[in-house]
Parts: structure tokens; C-alpha cells; sequence
């Protein structure tokens, strides 16, 4: 008798179908354009600037201030959307498209206790989610346990993408580590705005996917004590584009003719190797333990990733 483990077969048929997919050129890939040049390098020293010497040492959040809008109102429950000029500095608000420089959030919050009573959980977004439906249905149910949803746009999502972008298929590298970085800055100044400006008591951060990466630097860089939830995430975008369905849709030859246009002859896998060393930036195994790991939780699935191991009291 043949046994098939089929948590291996739908690994196998994953990847078939993702190289199937992306071989008929249905749609563009990942980085058609590259690796971003100049932006590129000035994106990879200021990520390593995250990983302090310290432990413990991070930067402040810059305080926003949303203007807000009433979508709806009822009698229990409220949904307004907000805008704000996102809190990164001059370099890189200077990197990232003009599209990006205001950021969209959506905040679905109880109205039956105050705030300081209710617990607030911030959204992030998975690849290709580009609006706030899918995560708001998520936090519906949350409004009977008096628990609000806050769910940010990401930069080069929905209103926020470039022009000449289609679809979550980012044209450049760098345009991965913008968006990382960016959406890192934006979660911590929404969590601040939710301390002392909303006075929420106990907040969180949560998401799928690359959203549940962006949740793990979050809860690590924030200053304060947040619940952490990551869903279905790897430890690093390395996992996605040099192992995952992903390396299918990603463009190695137009990488390697970036470079050939610097004069680095090289070949493709030598390409995938500086993809792996740019990439190994988003590694949260080489972020700061948070700062209560007791409040994080790792959903993974048998054959993913189940996160950064090195959280002492995280749970999976």
C-alpha cells in the first residue's frame, strides 16, 4: 500500500501550478525593472540601522494625526476611514512614488465601551491585498469581544500604487524593502496615535502572510508592549522569492541584465544569491526580541516557517 503525505503533494502541486502559471506570461512578474539602483542601496543601510547594538534601543514613533471621515454608524458599532502624510523622513519619503506619500487607514471600533476599556488591533497587509474589505470582515467579529480593527493601506497597494504598476507585481527590489519599511513606520505611529491620542488600554498587531513579517518588525520595534499575531508568515522574504511559489513569478533575467548594466558579469544563480543577501534584510530572526514575547503568537501552517524560534514564550 502507497501512503502520500499530503501536506507534501499540495507543497508539489503548489509550485507546479505557480510555475504553470507565471511561464504563460499571463501577467508581469516581480521586478521587472530591476533592483532599483541608488534606492536600493540607500534602502539597505537604513534597514540595518533596525537591528540596534542594543537591545531594546528603538526609536520613538512619530505621532500622526489622521483626518478622519464617517463611513457608517450604528448603533453599536462605527466605521471611518482616515489620511495622513506618512511619518517617513525626507530620504525616504523621497524614495517612495508620490502615490505613496499619504497613507489610507480604516478604523472599525465599538461603541459600547470607552476606549481605555477596549483593546485596538492593527491590520496588516498579505501580497496582492489591496483594499480594506477582506480585513475588516476579519474584525467584525471582534466587535462583540469590544475589540476595534484598525486596517493601514499599504504603500504601492490599492490608491497607493505607482502608475506604471500592476497589480502587487513591485517593478523593483527596492521597491520591496520601501514598502517593509514604510509600512513598519506607519503601524508604529498608528499604534502611538492609538495610546495617547484615542487611549486605547491594550493594543495589538496582527497580519497574513508578508503582513504577519511586517507584524513581527512591528511588535519588535515598538517601543511599548503589544500583542503580536503573525499569520501564515515566513521568518523572511527570502523564503517567498528564493524557495516559494514566488521565484516563478520573480524576473531573474532582467536582474541580471541590472547587472550586466553595472558591468558585474554574472550568472543566474549568482543572481538568486544577491537576491537572497538583499532579502536576508527582512530576516525578523535579526530583529530585537519584542518586548513582552509572552504576547506573541505564530499561526503557522506544517510546512511553513514557524517564525522566529529565538522568542523566548512566543507561542505557535
Amino acid at each position: 500500500m502507497v501512503t502520500v503525505n499530503l501536506g507534501t503533494l499540495y507543497y508539489v502541486l503548489d509550485h507546479v501550478y505557480g510555475a504553470l502559471l507565471h511561464r504563460t506570461k499571463l501577467s508581469p512578474p516581480f521586478f521587472s525593472r530591476g533592483w532599483g539602483g541608488t534606492k536600493l542601496e540607500l534602502l539597505e543601510r537604513m534597514i540595518k540601522q533596525l537591528f540596534p547594538e542594543v537591545e531594546g534601543q528603538n526609536w520613538p514613533p512619530t505621532l500622526v494625526q489622521p483626518t478622519w471621515k464617517t463611513v457608517w454608524e450604528s448603533k453599536t458599532a462605527s466605521l471611518r476611514e482616515g489620511v495622513f502624510r506618512t511619518p517617513c523622513d525626507e530620504q525616504l519619503l523621497n524614495a517612495l512614488p508620490p502615490e505613496s506619500h499619504i497613507a489610507r487607514v480604516a478604523f472599525l471600533c465599538p461603541k459600547s465601551v470607552p476606549p481605555q476599556k477596549m483593546a485596538c488591533v492593527v491590520h496588516l497587509a498579505g501580497t496582492g491585498d489591496h483594499a480594506f474589505e477582506r480585513r475588516l470582515r476579519l474584525g467584525e467579529p471582534l466587535l462583540k469581544e469590544n475589540i476595534a480593527t484598525m486596517v493601514l493601506e499599504s504603500p504601492f497597494y490599492g490608491r497607493r500604487r505607482p502608475m506604471l504598476q500592476r497589480g502587487a507585481k513591485l517593478l523593483c527590489v527596492s521597491d520591496l524593502l520601501l514598502l517593509g519599511r514604510a509600512t513598519i513606520e506607519e503601524a508604529r505611529s498608528l499604534l502611538h496615535w492609538l495610546d495617547s491620542e484615542a487611549g486605547f488600554g491594550k493594543m495589538g498587531v496582527c497580519g497574513l502572510s508578508m503582513g504577519g513579517v511586517h507584524a513581527a518588525m512591528v511588535g519588535s520595534l515598538h517601543p511599548t508592549p503589544i500583542a503580536t499575531l503573525p499569520f501564515l508568515s515566513p521568518h523572511s522574504a527570502v523564503v517567498a522569492f528564493c524557495e516559494g511559489v514566488l521565484k516563478h513569478a520573480t524576473a531573474w533575467e532582467a536582474l541580471r541584465e541590472d547587472l550586466a548594466m553595472q558591468k558585474v558579469t554574472t550568472t543566474l544563480e549568482e543572481v538568486r544569491e544577491r537576491m537572497r543577501n538583499v532579502l536576508s534584510l527582512t530576516d525578523v530572526t535579526r530583529f530585537p526580541i519584542p518586548k513582552n514575547p509572552n504576547a506573541v503568537i505564530f499561526v503557522a501552517a506544517t510546512l511553513e516557517d514557524h517564525g522566529p524560534s529565538h522568542y523566548p514564550g512566543r507561542e505557535i
